[in-house]
């Protein structure tokens, strides 16, 4: 026990080391080449093989086993860019009061770290009763398609996984899905001082009276409802001409009771407007309650429940759980930070939630 006690405040202290390095290396989405190289350089250190593809790069235990199952544990390394309101350096690593300031500390740079550790204090042994693969991936804050999405495929089949956003370590066991709805209400042009034209934005408005008022019958359980929200909106020309288009777009939010498919046959069949998905890549996701790792979760006093926010879970294609060390509400804010001692905890309790399925 207490071997095991120093290994993991050895890849503690390694973790934060590369964390700091990661602060300081640029990575904003399609631009992650260079802390790529840093992981890169971390694994080789460590003689842990990895694969790359693009600006991402996922390795497997040393004795895996095609006969069992996998886990994958998985964040990103891509960062959002600072915004005005920061005081301080957003590619400085400035360590004060407990705290780890810096662009990505938070979001989700302490995940990414903390994931790593976990997967290098599994990474030797011989006991597993499951593989265990790590896959660091870029363009999250995009939802790129050159990131976890080019990877998967790579992968073998993912018995689940956990994917590293900042969750305060409470265990996010469903997480909605994202549709983008670009809708057009079409009318007939004419003189805005004749009884000529149908406007269109007239029709838009009864469309988007029905997006707001709308409720889907069946309600998650631990995403609740399905949220629409109408964003955009734009129309005319000039203010004589009544204009023969309206469009706007709907940022839909979708729970594990429909599929999006579902949900936009649903308001296709409800509006005269014509309605084109942006993409139906973003798929609502969720773990059981009764699975394994969330009842590991359990016993260590995390609390369940679902996320309103779209992460790269949407993109795999089998049971997943959100957690990782940090507070989400620091994501994406100035002087972002995370405190040294989530990032301690994180490592712990990821490796002790694995103990209890991995080694059984």
């Amino acid at each position: 026990m207490v071997n095991a006690l120093e290994n993991i405040q050895t890849l503690s202290k390694e973790a934060i080391a590369l964390l700091k390095s990661l602060i300081e290396t640029p990575s904003f989405s399609k631009e992650e080449e260079h802390t790529a190289k840093l992981i890169a350089d971390f694994f080789t250190e460590k003689n842990i093989p990895f694969q790359t593809k693009k600006n991402n790069l996922w390795a497997f235990n040393r004795y895996f086993d095609e006969s069992k199952p996998t886990v994958l544990l998985n964040s990103h390394h891509d960062t959002v860019k600072p915004n005005k309101s920061w005081t301080l350096d957003p590619f400085k690593a400035i360590e004060q009061d407990g705290k780890l300031f810096g662009l990505g500390s938070n979001d989700a740079g302490g995940c990414l770290v903390s994931l790593i550790a976990t997967f290098c204090y599994f990474y030797d042994r011989t006991d597993l009763t499951y593989n265990v693969a790590i896959a660091t991936t870029a363009e999250e804050e995009i939802s790129g398609k050159e990131g976890l999405e080019i990877v998967a495929p790579e992968l073998p089949e993912i018995a689940f996984a956990i994917v590293g956003e900042p969750t305060e370590m409470h265990l996010a066991v469903a997480e909605k899905g994202l549709l983008v709805l670009d809708c057009t209400a079409k009318g007939i042009s004419g003189h805005a001082a004749r009884e000529e034209g149908d406007n269109a934005i007239y029709k838009a408005l009864k469309d988007i009276q029905w997006i707001k008022t709308h409720q889907f019958p069946k309600v998650s359980p631990t995403l609740g409802p399905i949220k629409m929200s109408v964003t955009i909106i734009n129309a005319g020309t000039q203010h004589n001409v009544v204009p023969d288009a309206c469009t706007f777009t709907i940022d839909v939010r979708v729970t594990d009771q429909y599929t999006l498919e579902e949900v936009i046959e649903e308001i296709r069949s409800n509006i005269q407007s014509e309605v084109a998905p942006r993409s139906i890549r973003l798929r609502p996701s969720s773990i059981p309650m009764e699975h394994p790792i969330v009842q590991e979760g359990l016993k260590l006093g995390r609390n369940a429940y679902g996320s309103p926010t779209t992460s790269d879970q949407a993109l795999l294609d089998c049971p997943s759980l959100k957690m990782g060390p940090g507070h989400s509400g620091r994501s994406h804010s100035a002087d972002e930070f995370i405190y040294l001692h989530e990032i301690e905890e994180g490592i712990s309790q990821y490796i002790q939630m694995l103990e209890g399925v991995v080694t059984r």
